[in-house]
């Protein structure tokens, strides 16, 4: 569960640049909730995933996660609950580690630190496994280098890697931003097929409203560091592509 008690975000406070990215904001996502968040840029959607995530922590306000309140924990603490995917495929992987490397990596990522990896048979098969399912012919090549993948490809196995520590809070910045459609639409499918295994919270942003109109159990609007709008699932399925692109109109 996250929840947000009147979270208000100041950045350059004080200065002729202040910016109020955050304005009273409160929320509450049940666990297994599969939120989509849009907004225009600027509009508070990206400080909202920092403020959950820990990677900034806010001027005003609390956050739960849990029931625990975190709201002075750093990100790497967070880090046993959340896991975040960005845009930038480049960005969630260590390019020239082996795919099962990377695999080590992010089961260990919350895990106490030893000097040895330790990646042993059963590990190897699980990681296989894991990748079969994804239909991209990746599984046989282990050994390979994260860095020679395609941005599809590193983004769908970012994706896997996210739940390999069991973490069971999922943030998704614009996943598909950067890929062609083909490729969105692997990496998606494998988002949603995670998210229902292992019951999932999620938030995901996009900019991309044929994915806010499919994906997700709730859609929030943005606007102005506020809560514009926040649709539960009837009310978001009832609603047609030219309603939300009035939104920006």
């Amino acid at each position: 569960m996250i929840e947000l008690n009147h979270i208000t975000k100041v950045f350059n406070r004080g200065k002729v640049n202040e910016v109020a990215a955050l304005n009273d904001v409160s929320l509450r996502i049940a666990p297994g909730e599969f939120v989509v968040l849009v907004g225009a840029n600027g509009s508070g959607k990206t400080t909202l995933l920092n403020i959950i995530s820990g990677a900034a922590l806010p001027s005003k306000g609390t956050v739960r996660l849990h029931g625990e309140e975190v709201t002075r924990l750093p990100e790497y603490k967070r880090s046993r609950w959340v896991a975040r995917v960005f845009q930038d495929p480049l960005g969630g992987t260590a390019p020239e580690l082996s795919i099962l490397d990377n695999f080590r990596l992010a089961a260990l990522r919350t895990q106490r630190k030893k000097l040895k990896i330790g990646i042993d048979e059963a590990f190897k098969v699980a990681v296989r496994e894991r990748i079969a399912r994804l239909g991209l012919g990746l599984e046989d090549k282990l050994q390979q280098p994260m860095g020679t993948l395609s941005g599809g490809q590193r983004q769908a196995l970012t994706l896997l890697m996210s739940v390999m520590d069991h973490t069971d809070i999922l943030l998704l910045d614009e996943p598909t931003a950067a890929l062609d459609p083909k490729s969105a639409e692997v990496v998606m499918e494998t988002a949603e097929s995670l998210i229902r295994q292992y019951n999932l919270t999620t938030v995901l942003i996009t900019h991309n409203m044929r994915e806010t109109q499919r994906f997700g159990s709730r859609l929030i609007q943005m606007a102005q560091g506020r809560v514009a709008r926040d649709l539960d699932r009837d009310a978001k399925e009832k609603l047609r592509l030219e309603e939300m692109y009035e939104w920006f109109g």
